[in-house]
């Protein structure tokens, strides 16, 4: 019969995996993999199942056992040590050692063993000793031969052939009979600043500390003391290209400009070049170099902004007109989002017949900025760009440049930007922005890191960008400010504002938008971020300390939302792997009012055994220590004058959570 087999067990809904392997999950280097998988056989025969994986490319297969946690449910992991790829997949099998030992156990306490469930184990034992060497061969034949010498008693033979140490020398000569093996997946491996990263974004022209003249490369230098003081890793740069002088865009988006306007940086391209060339003003290819050498140099990195559209005067609107769409008059279409128009932008055709030569230039403004060494990029709209040219892209630089990170500045519909990260993005986005009421804010971070999302999707939370000025920062205040900032930096481990603005609390918005007034877009600031009295500059570099010093907040995937009882008080807790850094947060959601609630905590996510009645908790940010018992507390914040609790829970050592729960 062609379908005959005698394969027992079946294996389903492995994790992580990405529509059926279709693509990569995500993970980093050096922090576990964790793998589960649905595992059930038939009969009541005990299974085991290992995790098997290895390098994309390599041979031999490496592995670690997974256990049965619970409802069939098994779960292992696995630790990379390198960038790039890795592939993995789970084999179970029917443990017949295992089974046996169950058995006689069971058997030996009920008065029921019988010398034939001995020679059964001898008959086991026998043959794993064929497959051992050496002194493992001579323990496991003693074992088999004192198991049928009747000489000696029954329930010490068993006992000694049911000891751990002895079946788990027996286990590791298993012959798997008619094991079974799921499908092989993938998982892209990063390094740990994809995991993990602080975004300060600022715009280079707006770096002078002279108002009569533009920043440079060499301003934004000057600036970097500052941006690391307040503890942050990644210095983002806004487009650095020459602008476009074509229909440039006046102060607030005016389709007027005046002589003296500087243009939008994403509107890409001018005489003086394109993708692979920097603004005059801004400086030289030296100079970028001298900067991403300042930033290393301590301990952050330079990321670029890569804007895949031309202004009119872009080199390669006369050089390639194929590759931008040509309307019947003649002309190129510019970018449109009716009713808005965008005169000094002319998106790329990725239906153009000339594709190949179009995808290896854009590739190509990659690998240019690459070679000045530069690693990380943020992408602009990557959703209106092609989803088959970023996997293309996306794959091939991080195969010849595994350190790469990409960050997908798409703010558009959820399931378009999980496309993009499937298809090679490292981060997303987020509607972090625009989610401000508890139960949104807790259904769209579960939907984020405890379902089958958090296996490809990484969020990266701003409360604002040079695009986005929300009303609640309109007009909430510094309460509302610093509340903003505590989520973004808490709920997520990667996070990012745009620096000047937020920092200074500038609030200036165009009445009925989402948008800044005097938008730094368009025309060129100066910052006093030295002087002004009204910075948040302290906050910030104590929030961001407390991320930095809590592996905890350095986590997705822990978060886990308590009960309170007040729908303006929000509570959340995070720990790290190994379950020692808890860090409890708990926010007032209202910047004008002062709320109070309890709490009913999950004890056991916080660490803590179920009937704990007494625990010490130390308020990082406010200040404080408190002493709670069990899971009803009583919590009030009056947001001016801290709007957030951030808690670090002081655990009792583990030896006494494992024996005295009472603690």
């Amino acid at each position: 019969m062609s379908t005959a087999t005698r394969q027992r067990a079946s294996i389903q809904r492995v994790r992580p995996s990405v529509l059926g392997g279709r693509y990569p999950a995500k993970a980093v280097i050096g922090r576990p993999v964790d793998v589960t998988a649905d595992i059930v056989g038939d009969s009541h025969d005990l299974l085991a199942a290992v995790v098997q994986y290895q390098r994309d490319g390599g041979t031999g297969w490496q592995e670690a056992w997974l256990q049965l946690e619970r409802n069939d449910r098994w779960e292992g992991s696995f630790t990379p040590a390198a960038l790039g790829r890795v592939r993995f997949r789970v084999v179970a099998w029917v443990d017949h050692l295992s089974t046996w030992v169950r058995d006689t156990r069971t058997k030996t306490a009920a008065g029921m063993l019988e010398e034939v469930d001995l020679a059964v184990g001898a008959e086991i034992y026998a043959r794993r000793a064929k497959r051992a060497r050496d002194k493992d061969r001579e323990r496991l034949r003693a074992v088999a031969a004192q198991l049928t010498d009747a000489s000696l008693d029954a329930a010490a033979r068993a006992d000694r052939a049911t000891s751990e140490d002895i079946a788990g020398l027996a286990r590791r000569y298993d012959s798997r009979a008619h094991a079974v093996r799921s499908a092989t997946y993938e998982v892209e491996i990063d390094r740990e600043r994809a995991a993990f990263s602080t975004w300060y974004e600022l715009f280079p022209r707006s770096a002078s500390p002279d108002p009569e003249r533009p920043g440079t490369l060499r301003d934004v230098i000057d600036r970097l003391d500052h941006v690391k003081g307040m503890g942050f890793d990644v210095v983002y740069l806004p487009p650095i290209h020459p602008i476009g002088v074509s229909h440039r865009k006046g102060r607030n988006n005016s389709v007027h400009a005046a002589p003296d306007d500087p243009g939008s940086p994403w509107a890409v391209g001018g005489p003086e070049g394109g993708h692979l060339d920097i603004h005059p003003e801004l400086g030289t290819a030296a100079d970028l170099r001298a900067l991403v050498a300042a930033c290393q140099d301590r301990g952050m990195e330079l990321a670029l902004d890569i804007a895949f559209q031309c202004s009119p005067d872009h080199p390669w609107v006369s050089e390639h007109p194929e590759w931008f769409k040509q309307r019947p008059d003649g002309s190129i279409q510019y970018a449109e989002n009716p009713p808005k128009k965008y005169q000094d932008i002319y998106p790329i055709d990725f239906e153009t017949p000339d594709a190949d030569a179009l995808w290896a230039a854009l590739k190509g403004v990659f690998e240019h900025w690459i070679a000045e060494g530069v690693r990380i990029f943020r992408v602009d709209n990557p959703h209106t760009k092609s989803f088959a040219f970023w996997e293309w892209c996306l794959g091939e630089l991080k195969a010849e440049h595994p350190g790469c990170i990409f960050l997908a500045e798409a703010f558009t519909r959820p399931k378009v930007m999980y496309e993009l990260a499937m298809r090679g993005f490292n981060h997303s986005y987020t509607y972090f922005t625009w989610r401000r009421h508890k139960q949104e804010i807790e259904e769209y971070y579960t939907e984020l890191f405890h379902t089958e999302v958090a296996d490809f999707f990484r969020p990266n939370s701003w409360p604002n960008t040079p695009d986005i000025l929300t009303d609640q920062l309109q007009h909430g205040g510094r309460a509302m400010y610093v509340q903003r900032l505590v989520l973004a930096a808490t709920l997520t481990a990667n996070y990012g504002m745009y620096g000047p603005a937020f920092e200074l609390m500038w609030s200036a918005n165009r009445p009925g938008a989402e948008e800044y007034l005097d938008n730094e877009k368009y025309e060129i600031k100066t910052w006093d971020a030295d002087q002004q009295h009204w910075s948040l500059a302290e906050v910030i570099r104590l929030v961001n300390g407390i991320r930095h010093r809590h592996p905890a907040l350095q986590q997705d995937r822990t978060l886990h939302f308590h009960e309170i009882k007040n729908d303006q008080l929000l509570a959340y807790s995070k720990t790290d792997r190994s379950g020692r850094d808890v860090v409890l947060i708990i926010v007032n959601l209202d910047p004008y009012n002062t709320h109070a609630g309890t709490t009913w905590l999950d004890l056991e996510a916080l660490g803590l055994q179920p009937d704990t009645d007494h625990f010490e908790l130390v308020d990082v940010f406010g200040g404080g220590t408190y002493h709670w018992h069990g899971p009803e507390n009583f919590v009030q914040l009056d947001p001016h004058v801290a709007p957030a609790h951030i808690f670090e829970i002081r655990l009792p050592p583990r030896d006494e959570r494992d024996h005295d729960p009472g603690v």
